[in-house]
């Protein structure tokens, strides 16, 4: 098996569809193969074969899809950086991975410190010149578009994706090609993906959702990916008017700024499913969509450990404020801290199994083992799970506020927020208190036009939730901290919060 099969299938059955629409440029199956190819050709003469790893530190531009199946063909594994990351971070990730090859672009190269990485032979510049570093058609020149892809084993390593991180160094995901081919499989079932789909692809390639759900899920069905560098509000309203994109891909943040635009000047009925992963959506903004737009935002729930899709709220029975049932061959269950299985209804960790769960992490076999104890992936992630199997997510174990050995969750103290129709985007944290041992502290957008005072939300929560959940104090700020992938950090909240 091979996870550039599909590419290779649908180049040779329909050369000319769009693979990628990008910036004016159209890519189509059979140009994305024959790249692919290429690049395969001049990584196979440079030394480069199966199981050895081939970085691509890469913003959203078509040479990430290249670079990608390149490394595919070959047996080779994919290392993905996260395109915000600055040399410490690049040396770590290359280091740990022992990367051969590092693809990216020029103004990327000079966080690629060259000379701490042993292992690293070649760094390859995808787009834009730089001093004493070739470009990707000087590697590719003279070799012609044929490579047909190596059989790789099923557990065969496919991919290292590197966790966020908040907790200490970052961890490499080991994800095998079977891992990757049956998530992808069940993605682009639950989500209905056709070969006539076109699909908005804002959110980082480097990161799971990106580059599973998305990429990889739409050249398994076929589809076209209408690409972009980041996530740019008008720029991508455009775009589906344009280019009639039929699929939207988002994370709650982009949701919630929809929301809040004028939406009127463009036209968007060409959209015929919206998805939301990589973060809970709050209820009070699913129903505000629903309202709005007379359609559900489906909702996915996993992680970079499985692959990602391990949930689903599916299309027969759409629950909200649920992120759905187990996918097809996964199984969810609720843990206590003795890992002994909860009742329904009750609250606890959510533990997976099933078929896109990895191989482990990276050289790390103690977190490997802590991770996968008892033959389940321990999520982090508090939960219950109703009768009918539909899990509801309250949040991470980690963000949990213990004040005064009262727990509080951020996410349903957010729900309530969101109620508040000045309210635009909000964050709940934890920071530390001498007598109490944590308060309550809230960050909020509010929206535009909208007039709203900390004493106003605290007076309103005192009306509807516990004491002890009141935020002791609240922030009124103009944005929020926010990853590549367009997730809240709340980690740089309480980071900045501790300083003096």
């Amino acid at each position: 098996m091979n996870l550039a099969s599909s590419l290779e299938k649908h180049a040779a059955q329909s050369p000319a569809r769009p693979a990628i629409l990008f910036e004016g440029r159209t890519i189509t199956y059979a140009d994305l193969d024959a790249s692919a190819s290429r690049l395969a050709q001049a990584l196979r003469a440079r030394g480069i074969a199966a199981g050895d790893r081939v970085a691509l530190f890469l913003p959203n531009v078509p040479e990430f899809a290249v670079a990608y199946y390149a490394a595919q063909k070959l047996g080779a594994i994919s290392v993905t950086i996260n395109a915000i990351f600055r040399s410490a971070e690049v040396e770590y990730l290359v280091n740990d991975s022992g990367a051969k090859v590092v693809f990216t672009v020029a103004d990327l190269a000079l966080h690629v410190p060259r000379e701490r990485c042993p292992a690293l032979a070649h760094v390859v510049l995808c787009e834009g010149e730089a001093a004493g570093l070739p470009t990707l058609a000087q590697w590719c020149a003279g070799y012609d578009g044929a490579f047909a892809s190596v059989d790789c084993a099923p557990d065969a390593p496919a991919a290292l994706l590197y966790s966020s991180g908040t907790t200490g160094f970052p961890k490499g995901v080991t994800l095998t090609q079977s891992n990757i081919a049956s998530n992808i499989a069940q993605s682009a079932k639950c989500s209905g993906y056709r070969a006539d789909d076109r699909l908005a692809a804002f959110l980082p390639l480097f990161h799971v959702y990106g580059q599973n759900y998305i990429m990889n899920a739409a050249v398994l069905a076929g589809a076209t990916l209408v690409l972009f560098r980041r996530f740019v509000p008008d720029q991508v309203l455009e775009s589906i008017q344009r280019d009639r994109i039929t699929m939207f891909f988002g994370v709650p943040t982009i949701f919630i700024a929809l929301l809040a635009m004028d939406l009127s000047p463009w036209d968007l009925s060409s959209i015929r499913y919206e998805m939301s992963a990589a973060a809970t959506m709050p209820e009070e903004i699913s129903r505000r969509w629903a309202q709005q737009f007379g359609r559900r935002v489906y909702e996915g729930y996993g992680l970079t450990e499985c692959s990602p899709f391990a949930c689903y709220n599916d299309l027969v029975e759409h629950r909200f404020g649920s992120v759905g049932r187990a996918v097809e061959g996964f199984e969810l269950a609720i843990f206590d801290e003795a890992d002994r299985e909860l009742p329904k209804g009750e609250w606890g960790e959510i533990v997976i199994r099933g078929p896109g769960v990895m191989q482990g992490y990276w050289n790390r076999p103690a977190d490997t083992a802590q991770a996968l104890r008892g033959g389940w992936l321990h999520s982090g992630d508090i939960g219950r799970m109703d009768g009918d199997g539909y899990v509801f997510i309250v949040d991470r174990v980690k963000d949990m506020i213990n004040v005064s050995g009262f727990k509080v969750w951020p996410a349903e103290v957010e729900q309530y927020l969101y109620k508040l129709p000045q309210v635009q985007e909000v964050a709940v944290y934890g920071v530390l208190h001498p007598e109490k041992g944590e308060q309550v502290v809230a960050a909020v957008v509010p929206r535009a036009g909208q007039d709203v005072s900390a004493e106003q939300i605290i007076a309103y929560c005192r009306a509807n939730i516990a004491a002890y959940k009141v935020p002791a104090r609240v922030d009124i700020v103009t944005e929020l901290p926010k990853s590549a992938t367009g997730k809240i950090l709340k980690r740089v909240l309480r980071d900045q919060d501790r300083q003096p």
